[in-house]
This record gives structure tokens, C-alpha cells and sequence, in this order.
């Protein structure tokens, strides 16, 4: 089966096509675009690419994977809306995956932290590529990372001084690695997921106070 993944909890943008079978699951295609801002009009784009790359049509997909943040509102949004609209219009499942698990590695206990902006980081830790505390959204020196032995993510390398953990490559999640955690989803045809936005936080944005007379 033909899965695919996209993530836009971070700066970029990532698609990845992954090809999943009883016994295995390969990336066979992946396009990926990094910018500040500019996720909505960049994710239709990138998810071509990535069908052309792999010489396939949206009609051969047979599931979606998408990264549910935690990240920033918009971008974040532009994701979920897109695979709940893709799942639909193709009649295919889309499940949801926290997007941090798009970059623990499969072995060693590992910190993952990204950008949070605001002088925070998003982060979760991780034992062999299993999530064992998180997420969460802090400050970098609040961050409780236990017995993590290195660390890794866009949070990781902005923050490296105050986190001190050794730094790993890897700075935005992999949409493949976000299929191997729905794989038994994925395997056993299961029902779409509510595809729910992870943000941790409040929006900036809020209704104002009604005028007093």
C-alpha cells in the first residue's frame, strides 16, 4: 500500500511516500521545502513533487499519515486540513501521529525538542523510539530530560548550550518515520483519526470583550 505523509509542524514542509507492506515499510519518494512562513501555499506543490517523483498518481495512495504538532497554529492547520481533505475526497484513511515522533531515533534515549518560538521549545523523551514523557512546551531550562543521553531536533540546536545533551543530526520531523507509528493502523485498514491539532497552547488570537455601554 501506498501511504502518504506530510508534517508542517515545524519550519518545512516535508511529504514523503512510503510503500507499506506486511513485512516492511520503505520511503520511495520525499520532497521537502523550509521557509519561515508560506506553508499553505507550498504544501500542494510539495505533495506533487513528491507523486512525480515517485511516478505515481494521487489516485494509487491508499492512506495518509500527518504529523498533529506539537507546532505553531497555522502551519500546523495547513497540514491537518489538508490530509482531512485529501482522506475524504480519495476515500482513504489519514491517521495522526505527534510529529516529535517524527524524530526520535529507534535506539538510545534521546531528547527531542523543536522550535517553539517565544523563547520556548516543544519536546518529548524517548527510549529506543518510544515516547516516555511528553509532550511538552517550555522553557530550555525547564526542560526535565532524566536519562537522555543526547538530544535532537530544531529546539535542540537552537538551545544547545542550556541543554547540554551531545546533539544528533536532525532538525525537522521525518513523515516516514511518522508512518512506522501508525503501522499497525495502517496494516489492519483501521478507521480515520480525528486528525486533533496537538498545540499545547493557547492561540495568540482571541475574541475581544464586549463593548460596555
Amino acid at each position: 500500500m501506498l501511504v502518504l505523509a506530510l508534517d508542517t509542524s515545524s519550519a518545512a514542509v516535508t511529504v514523503d511516500l512510503v510503500d507499506v507492506t506486511d513485512t516492511a515499510a520503505t520511503r520511495i519518494a520525499h520532497e521537502q521545502w523550509v521557509g519561515p512562513h508560506g506553508h499553505s501555499e507550498h504544501l500542494t506543490p510539495t505533495i506533487a513533487a513528491c507523486l512525480d517523483a515517485a511516478g505515481v498518481t494521487v489516485r494509487e495512495i491508499g492512506a495518509l499519515v500527518v504529523g498533529a504538532g506539537p507546532g505553531p497554529f497555522t502551519g500546523l492547520r495547513v497540514g491537518l486540513v489538508s490530509a482531512a481533505a485529501m482522506a475524504e475526497a480519495l476515500d482513504v484513511p489519514a491517521y495522526e501521529v505527534c510529529s516529535l515522533d517524527g524524530l526520535a531515533p529507534e535506539h538510545g534515549a534521546v531528547l527531542v525538542a523543536t522550535d517553539a518560538r517565544r523563547k520556548e521549545v516543544y519536546w518529548a523523551t524517548y527510549r529506543d523510539g518510544a515516547r516516555i514523557d511528553g509532550p511538552h512546551v517550555s522553557y530550555p531550562v525547564d526542560v526535565r530530560y532524566d536519562d537522555a543521553a543526547a538530544m535532537t531536533g530544531a529546539g535542540a540546536q537552537l538551545y544547545a548550550e542550556v541543554l547540554g545533551l551531545p546533539l544528533l543530526d536532525g532538525e525537522h520531523p521525518s513523515p516516514a518515520r511518522l508512518v512506522m507509528h501508525a503501522l499497525d493502523k495502517i496494516r489492519a485498514g483501521a478507521d480515520s483519526d480525528a486528525l486533533t491539532p496537538l498545540y499545547l497552547r493557547r492561540p495568540d488570537a482571541v475574541p475581544p470583550k464586549a463593548m460596555s455601554r
